[in-house]
């Protein structure tokens, strides 16, 4: 679509102009001008739009302020509620801790964290910024107090990128530059000229614009052949928000029709939907339960919340006065204006009145500008160049190549990743090995070409403080994208330290998604639903003089590689032996020992790991025997007395028992897990009211913690550091928790990692 018809279509109730009220459109318009079909649907004539004076005129024309004033408080809300969340005011002590011998990921490395007070003062001033935004108070000075914190945290460490993170701050941005305070503000009544004043139309425009490139770019992107065949998210149709959808369909047809069919088809019109009058109530309902599902499957913060706030953009502007003016009269001074109409402002261009005709100026309004001038043209410019800059951006990667080969790097791609890290190597001078994790905050860096870089090079220069003089860092990383057969994402061979890297040319140590194997997901899937619960499958793919070290514990029995593609040579290391497989072959592997898969076929190899863990087969064979056996003791067919160690069975396990000698460990084990497991059935029982109990508590004690951290922060600025003493009580009261500490995902966890399987 072209910029220009791109404006037009977004006319009337979305992107580029907006009919301010019946009233001021009965006011301004001829008859044959108000039965117009385009005026109906778009908002403005092609006249609009047929010349540069035109369409600086229509973008500067003079609109409601109401729909922007309301978006405006919501924004700065939500934003002061994601500072102490997402943006990690609560946490922030552990993050950037003093002297923390940690590596960092900013977008520039010159970037680098203030001291930890300073960290927390940068936050306050945040807080400041989005409070005022919401208040509307000395508006101008907190979006740039909100703007300037943000960004900076933001470019501090690309590690906590994402989407909606990088969309906050592009409305953060716009609404510096808009009239956002005209309306259900603190400056309105501190300044009658911006109370109730007209704002320019651009101002929605670009707002609009922006949510509708959320929207319609997120769709294009998911016309990846991943989302369209039910890859992307498969997982997600086994959430509960689901169950209603398993009453007339499988969990196949729900992950394919509504998770991503449904998905793709809602980003791709829902732009279009809301702005038309027929469709909004339709694309109300849909996007509004669609945030609503995200918010319960995602940890994604106020992103949700903050979309829902955006919908209401797409009515007319005035809808606040006719919803709050049905409200009753006696809580009309707290809520925003129901009347009168706006004022005029400087900042609008406003049709010339009819010859002879005196119009009268409101009190304290400014004059009507009646032709534009060079701020008006300028804004226009703004305009369009920011809107085309918007949608240039997901399309940018020719020029930043940091990823291109993986393709991960697109910030829009709506994918699901799933990362195996498989080890770190570090070589000395003298070439000793070292394999670890480590002087890390997060972990998105091992995903990424340019943070691994950054680590590597923040590696060399901590290293020698260890005793490693000179060393040369390779990683071994291993993904599965998609359910993809799990490959390398950097060439091991290479030293990262010394590796050329630029982020404007492709990086010949990136390697490629070999999406040539793709076809074989539905071959997997087949074998891994023909194994026994007992037995798990790896799926291994690599690349052409290539190798895989690997080590195969002795509880994993019965271990086998069979070769599905290619041609690959296994080395026992212990035994010193080599054996050539071909597709079909396969062969045991020794428990207890390394091996080594050289891949010497001319194309890539792959093969599949079968395995049996043994130990935990046999725990949970000893399991299912301590539970027949607790439940005989319980309704009294157990007639023999139990043994000392199997006593708990009956009493259970206390504090003082937990480390007894005594009890046996599989029945300690046992015990244990059975509480969590009555735990975690007890949370997810709980009533609506309790839930929310839960979280209101849980969100309670973080934003508390935050605030009293920033407190102590801040008085460190201005009185300096208290003794030690009294600074552990203050920091130990601000670490005060609810009694009940551990949440169900932890517990979820604790027990995956208890009885669940782990990788080979």
């Amino acid at each position: 679509m072209e910029p220009g018809a791109r404006d037009a279509t977004a006319g009337k109730h979305s992107i580029t102009t907006v009919k301010n009220s019946k009233e001021d459109k009965q006011e301004t318009l001829s008859p044959s001008e108000q039965t117009s079909a385009m005026k109906r649907l778009f908002g403005f004539e092609k006249e609009d739009i047929s010349s540069w004076h035109r369409l600086v005129c229509l973008l500067n024309r003079p609109t409601d302020p109401a729909s922007l004033g309301i978006f405006r408080f919501l924004f700065g809300m939500l934003m002061a509620l994601d500072i102490t969340q997402e943006r990690g005011l609560s946490h922030l002590d552990y993050k950037y801790l003093d002297g923390a011998p940690v590596c960092r990921f900013p977008l520039f490395n010159f970037l680098k964290p203030l001291p930890m007070d300073w960290m927390f003062f940068v936050y306050f001033v945040m807080f400041l910024g989005a409070v005022g935004i919401m208040l509307g108070c000395f508006y101008r000075l907190a979006c740039l107090m909100f703007i300037s914190t943000y960004w900076y945290v933001f470019f501090l460490d690309k590690t906590t990128w994402n989407n909606h993170s990088y969309l906050y701050g592009l409305i953060g941005f716009q609404l510096t530059l808009m009239d956002a305070n005209r309306y259900w503000s603190l400056d309105g009544l501190r300044n009658p000229r911006k109370r109730n004043a007209h704002v320019p139309l651009w101002n929605y425009t670009l707002l609009r614009t922006q949510i509708f490139i959320v929207y319609f770019i997120a769709g294009v992107k998911k016309l990846d052949a991943d989302w369209v065949e039910g890859y992307s998210m498969k997982y997600l149709a086994h959430h509960w928000l689901f169950e209603p959808f398993k009453l007339i369909l499988p969990v196949e047809l729900i992950s394919l029709m509504v998770v991503h069919g449904g998905g793709l088809i809602l980003d791709l019109t829902a732009g279009y939907l809301l702005f038309f009058d027929a469709t909004r109530p339709v694309a109300f309902f849909f996007v509004s339960y669609f945030h609503c599902m995200n918010s319960q499957l995602f940890s994604i913060g106020m992103f949700s919340y903050t979309m829902l706030a955006t919908s209401p953009l797409f009515c007319y502007p005035d809808w606040p006065r006719r919803f709050f003016g049905r409200f009753p009269e006696f809580l009309q001074p707290i809520l925003p204006f129901v009347s009168p109409a706006p004022i005029s402002s400087s900042s609008c261009v406003y049709p010339k009145p009819p010859s002879g005709s005196g119009g009268q100026q409101e009190a304290h309004a400014a004059p009507k500008p009646t032709t534009p001038s060079f701020k008006h043209k300028f804004r226009a410019i703004f305009t369009i160049l920011y809107i085309m800059e918007q949608f240039f951006l997901p399309y940018s990667h020719f020029i930043t190549q940091v990823c291109v080969q993986f393709d991960l790097e697109a910030s829009v791609d709506q994918r699901i990743q799933r990362f195996h890290p498989k080890y770190l190597k570090l070589c000395s001078e003298d070439k000793q090995s070292f394999y670890g994790f480590g002087m890390t905050w997060g972990r998105r860096w091992k995903d990424h070409g340019d943070m691994l870089k950054q680590y590597a090079t923040c590696l060399s220069e901590n290293l020698p403080q260890f005793n490693i003089s000179d060393p040369e860092i390779y990683f071994d990383i291993w993904v599965s994208i998609n359910d993809r057969f799990q490959q390398r994402i950097f060439d091991p061979r290479v030293d990262i330290v010394k590796a050329d890297w630029s982020p404007f040319r492709p990086n010949s140590w990136l390697m490629p998604l070999l999406v040539d194997l793709s076809p074989w997901r539905t071959k997997v899937e087949e074998i891994e639903g023909s194994l026994d619960n007992q037995t798990e499958v790896v799926f291994i793919a690599d690349f052409p003089g290539l190798y895989l070290e690997n080590y195969v514990s002795e509880d994993l029995g019965n271990t086998s590689v069979q070769v599905l593609e290619g041609l690959v040579n296994v080395e026992i290391v212990d035994e010193k032996k080599n054996y050539s497989l071909q597709p079909g072959e396969k062969m045991q592997i020794p428990a207890g020992g390394y091996h080594k898969v050289y891949t010497v076929s001319e194309g890539p190899s792959c093969y599949m790991y079968i395995y049996v863990n043994t130990t935990e087969a046999e725990l949970q064979k000893n399991f299912t025997k301590l539970s027949e056996l607790q439940e005989k003791v319980r309704n009294g067919t157990e007639t023999e007395p139990l043994p000392p160690e199997l006593q708990p069975l009956i009493t259970g396990l206390d504090d003082q028992d937990s480390d007894s000698s005594v009890i046996d460990p599989v029945v300690r084990i046992f015990l244990k897990r059975q509480k969590r497991m009555q735990e975690v059935k007890k949370r997810r029982e709980a009533s609506l009211i309790e839930r929310f109990q839960r979280f209101a508590s849980k969100k309670y004690y973080s934003i508390r913690r935050g605030f009293l951290m920033t407190a102590i922060a801040l008085r460190n600025l201005a009185v300096g550091l208290p003794p030690l003493e009294q600074l552990t009580r203050e920091v130990a009261y601000a670490n005060m928790k609810e009694p009940e500490t551990e949440t169900e995902a932890s517990q979820d966890e604790r027990l995956k990692d208890e009885v669940g399987h782990g990788e080979l």
